[in-house]
């Protein structure tokens, strides 16, 4: 019988045993003495056979607790993203203040530009200036 067992064990752990070899060496280990390791590993098996699988599934309804700290979680989140956009938005805008101030800038900076060069060809008229009347200008003779 010890020789059978030994042989059952060992296919057993190499995973070879089928069912009805399975109940053989189970009810082999009940019978013989000796084997207190092999005896104890599948008692505990059988232990495990009788707990209630609804122990083992875990609830599905969180706790208020965890569920408010989802709630936080949610709204830390929304806020970093509504904080996020208004951040971009502000800069966009600002940047775009920026780039009509420089337009402006040229702009004024192009008719400073021209306004020299038309008072630059204004510069033979100067001499006219300090005439008073266009008899002095142009002078008649009696």
């Amino acid at each position: 019988m010890k020789s059978r067992l030994d042989e059952l064990l060992h296919r057993y752990w190499e995973g070879k045993t089928s069912l009805a070899e399975e109940k053989e060496l189970k009810e082999a280990l009940r019978i013989v003495d000796g084997y207190e390791k092999e005896k104890t590993f599948f008692g505990a098996l059988a232990d495990y056979k009788s707990v209630e699988p609804q122990r083992l599934i875990l609830s599905r309804k969180k706790p208020a607790k965890q569920r408010s700290l989802q709630w936080l979680t949610w709204a830390a989140s929304l806020s970093l993203i509504v904080s996020s956009v208004w951040i971009w938005q502000d800069y966009r805008q600002k940047e775009e203040e920026r780039l009509a101030y420089e337009e402006v800038m040229n702009a004024l900076a192009l008719i400073q530009t021209n306004l020299a060069k038309g008072q630059a060809q204004m510069e033979p008229l100067k001499d006219f200036k300090y005439l008073n009347t266009t008899k002095q200008l142009f002078p008649q003779e009696p």
